[in-house]
């Protein structure tokens, strides 16, 4: 089971850096990304790396703010976020992922979310 970590309080203008990792096994998938859920709302793709070529996608609204990275051994994917804003609070998710219509989205009847992470921009 795949658990994200390092969501937290955060002022607006901050940065966070998120980790996922399932019990330090590689995350042996073509593609993963993060997504995220705001309180009251559906979830988001935000990012999606192909773990082959290093190719990467990110939604629109973190383009320039964010970046998604895998470790060498790839038992680690991180989110870099930076200049967070409010609309960023969500918890976060890492799964797999593909990039459809020019979103991110999961495979087709995924459901195993896994661990979330809070994080929570506010002054």
């Amino acid at each position: 089971q795949r658990v994200a970590s390092g969501g937290g309080p955060v002022q607006p203008g901050g940065s966070l850096k998120l980790s996922c990792t399932a019990s330090g096994k590689r995350l042996d998938y073509s593609t993963i990304g993060w997504f995220r859920q705001a309180p009251g709302k559906g979830r988001e793709g935000v990012s999606c790396l192909a773990t082959d070529d290093g190719d990467t996608f990110y939604t629109d609204s973190v383009k320039g703010r964010f970046a998604i990275f895998l470790d060498n051994a790839k038992t680690t994917l991180y989110l870099q976020m930076s200049s967070l804003q409010p609309e960023d609070t969500a918890a976060y998710y890492c799964a797999p992922c593909q990039v459809l219509s020019g979103q991110v989205r999961p495979p087709a009847d995924f459901s195993s979310w896994g661990q979330g992470t809070l994080v929570t921009v506010s002054s």
